[in-house]
């Protein structure tokens, strides 16, 4: 066996390990040998030769009470360092540079502060008439396409006072104006995965739409905004600026380690 065959050998022992890894992932619990098999689509008897190197390592553990393979504690602290060292801010900005190139609107990216959300960063289009967002402007809960995502998809406990407080404010919007009228609001953000703000009332003629980004605990954790001109912008759940912003906000949710299909925590109705 010459040496580059060997190292060709090597690499695809590799790949046959980390496939059989990605199966027992995919099963969202332990998992039978004869079930990891079927979902890598090898005999039982190879997937048995690999999960003995597997569980040496730490890749894969094995209860020995019921047989079941599971993820082990190598595993784990792949995992973890692997989040830790992602820059969601950093792959934010890549992201709505990208979809203000596709939509030709001012796209921007929102995280949530102690008092709210908060925009960090802007992009502008190329076009005559655009908005521009200041970097740093932090946005009100119940009025602003971002602060309504992270209500809709931030655990109650944590968004509940600054609603209350946002509610004692005079000359809000109708849909948000009673307790009630905001619970309605939200779940409505939470069926179409987006909220729109069709005219801010802080500033007129502004229109906005926000997507929720989450991580890899399946929380929020960022917010992606289309933002235009009222009128001049096109905010229909199937057109394409929406359309956009979802695929953006989904494809940065998976480079943060989001699940699609998972459940996510959310504001309970």
């Amino acid at each position: 066996m010459s040496r580059d065959t060997e190292g060709q050998h090597g690499v695809q022992s590799l790949e046959i390990g980390i496939s059989i890894l990605r199966a027992i992932t995919q099963g969202h619990r332990s998992m039978m040998l004869k079930d990891i098999a079927a979902a890598a689509d090898m005999p039982a008897s190879k997937v048995h030769r690999y999960m003995v190197s597997l569980v040496r390592s730490g890749l894969v553990d094995q209860d020995p009470m019921t047989s079941r393979y599971d993820l082990g504690p190598f595993a784990l602290t792949v995992g973890l360092v692997a989040v830790d060292r992602l820059d969601r801010v950093g792959l934010g900005l890549s992201a709505i540079a990208e979809l203000r190139d596709e939509i030709n609107e001012t796209t921007a990216l929102a995280v949530w502060g102690n008092t709210g959300a908060v925009i960090v960063r802007s992009e502008r289009p190329r076009r005559p008439i655009t908005v521009n967002v200041v970097t740093g402007t932090a946005l009100n809960t119940l009025t602003s396409a971002s602060g309504r995502v992270f209500a809709a998809w931030l655990p109650k406990a944590v968004v509940a006072p600054l609603i209350a407080r946002e509610l004692m404010t005079p000359e809000l919007p109708p849909e948000v104006r009673t307790a009630s009228a905001v619970d309605a609001m939200l779940n409505l953000a939470r069926q179409q995965g987006v909220a729109a703000v069709t005219d801010y009332h802080l500033v007129p003629g502004v229109a906005a739409v926000a997507a929720p980004v989450f991580d890899a605990k399946n929380e929020i954790t960022l917010s992606v905004l289309a933002i235009g001109v009222k009128g001049m912008i096109d905010l229909s759940l199937e057109g394409a600026v929406v359309s956009a912003l979802k695929r953006s906000a989904l494809k940065l949710s998976r480079r943060l380690g989001y699940v699609e299909g998972a459940s996510v925590t959310k504001l309970a109705p």
